[in-house]
């Protein structure tokens, strides 16, 4: 039997998915709000706007990469019935979260049984979003997963850019960290749990080290063999909302159920072997 997934927001993360199962000889549908993009073996098209039921008809798997709006989930909230409809014939079905759902706990460690408590409006979206997911999956007895994301690096999501252009800022906040995850792991985390459902199950999904922002951007700057920008202190440093509330939470994220449940082995354990490869590859 073919497999095929189905992917709602075919971006960055979705696209790193997609490649090595196509090559496997997966068939992979993706949906983009103008339908209009190629990419290599891949299905591209236009969501909203397409009738959705022959491509669910035909999926084996479900990816749901679209983040909610003021008004909830996006997908569930167009189509559904459709998804209820064939959710019988799914496999599996994965939501992609974030570690933004648990808050800020000053530095303190978190796993997928910490309470959720979100201090930030996007974080409280996410929050709503995986309840109406979760309900759905109960209802129509979807096999759902789902992942809660760090910060997500990789092939062109790499600090280089900006050293090299000058822009980086060290913006230091004592006690500070964030984890984060190269987005090759997220895929080894994926394609696990597609080997193994389980359904109702929640994963984080991020590396060994959780570390303070200007501790990565030091390490960059010295792959390239540059200065290390100078620090800022974040009490008086000259930022937008949005950047300010990049550092609203501080939490270690832990990632034991990926290791003992899915059996991962991350390839990039820190940022540092990240980073290198990313250097190296000139990624």
């Amino acid at each position: 039997m073919e497999k095929t997934l189905l992917i709602f927001g075919f971006g960055y993360t979705a696209r790193a998915l997609a490649a090595p199962l196509v090559r496997d000889g997966w068939r992979v549908i993706g949906t983009t709000r103008d339908g209009l993009e190629t990419v290599e073996g891949c299905e591209v098209v236009k969501w909203p706007g397409t009738d959705m039921r022959a491509a669910l008809g035909a999926a084996t798997h479900l990816l749901i990469s679209i983040a909610p709006d003021e008004r909830g989930d996006p997908v569930l909230g167009a189509i559904l019935d459709q998804i209820a409809a064939a959710s019988r014939d799914l496999v599996w079905a994965g939501y992609l979260s974030t570690t933004g759902v648990y808050g800020d706990h000053q530095g303190g460690w978190v796993d997928e049984t910490t309470p959720l408590s979100p201090t930030t409006r996007r974080g409280a979206l996410r929050v709503q979003a995986e309840a109406e997911w979760q309900a759905f999956a109960t209802q129509s007895r979807l096999a759902l997963h789902i992942f809660r994301l760090a910060g997500i690096y990789g092939p062109g999501r790499g600090p280089f850019v900006k050293i090299k252009q000058g822009t980086a800022r060290r913006i230091i906040k004592p006690d500070q960290v964030f984890s984060r995850i190269h987005v090759d792991d997220i895929t080894q985390v994926l394609r696990a749990s597609m080997a193994q459902p389980n359904s109702g199950r929640i994963y984080n999904v991020c590396d060994n080290l959780a570390a303070p922002p200007e501790d990565v951007l030091g390490f960059a700057a010295e792959l390239l063999n540059m200065p290390v920008p100078a620090e800022e202190d974040y009490a008086t440093a000259d930022m937008t909302a949005m950047a300010r509330s990049f550092y609203a939470e501080s939490k270690r994220v832990s990632n034991k159920r990926i290791k003992t449940e899915l059996g991962v082995f991350l390839k990039f354990p820190t940022y540092r072997e990240g980073l290198r490869k990313l250097f190296e590859t000139k990624g």
